[in-house]
């Protein structure tokens, strides 16, 4: 592919090189020999390269190369706009549960900025240094969403038991906190710190009125309202 694009011109994207860890030595060849016989090599011809962090990442390709990286936004509030810019406004209003989609939403974006942010206090913050980012945020909502759905579709049984709380808390907390999440944890005492995290955003009291997210009372759930 790459010799290929080397005769015509194509642009060649080689995505997620960090998964192909015994073959960063060639890629390596690859690019020196690129940069040793530019004459050959066609006018239009680009490659692009895409990973995450990793230590086996060819350092001669990160100095010889143009490079671009995606961070999280720093602050609570930056960040939870950042995670508003993703979805629209039809995301959270189709679920029918709508109530609990746009409070819950709300509730895993404070968590997704608050694990975020605990990594700038280091050991304090976690012990192990975790890479969260937005695959595990949108992961994430697309299964709350589709329970929410779920759940309400259940709701509409006649035989359903009335006394039970029709929302699936202890499936929320398992497959964010322990899968989407905590797939990433390795550290038992973060671990258990991620859903001590978590269970304070899914819980039943969230959807009462101005539930707040902090003891401090500066954050707290606001009404339904629009992503903008």
């Amino acid at each position: 592919m790459i010799e290929n694009g080397k005769r015509d011109g194509s642009w060649i994207l080689l995505q997620n090189c960090h998964l192909a860890k015994t073959w960063m030595p060639d890629l390596e060849r690859i690019i020196e020999d690129n940069a040793e016989n530019e004459e050959s090599i066609h006018e239009d011809f680009r490659l692009f390269l895409t990973s995450m962090p990793a230590t086996y990442f060819p350092v001669s390709i990160l100095q010889n190369g143009i490079k671009l990286t995606t961070e999280p936004p720093r602050g609570l509030k930056n960040n939870m706009k950042r995670s508003y810019r993703d979805i629209t406004q039809d995301f959270l209003d189709d679920c029918p549960n709508k109530e609990a989609m746009h409070k819950l939403y709300f509730g895993l974006t404070f968590f997704h900025a608050v694990i975020q942010e605990r990594k700038k206090f280091g050991p304090l913050g976690w012990n192990i240094r975790y890479e969260f980012n937005e695959s595990d945020l949108e992961t994430s909502r697309t299964v709350l969403k589709n329970l929410l759905t779920e759940a309400s579709e259940r709701e509409r049984d006649p035989e359903l038991d009335r006394d039970k709380d029709p929302i699936p808390w202890e499936a929320l907390l398992f497959v964010t906190g322990d899968i989407n999440y905590g797939g990433r944890v390795t550290d038992d005492w973060d671990r258990r710190c991620l859903l001590s995290i978590l269970k304070k955003y899914y819980t039943s009291e969230i959807l009462e009125p101005k539930y707040y997210l902090s003891e401090s009372e500066t954050y707290y759930v606001p009404d339904i309202g629009t992503v903008d």
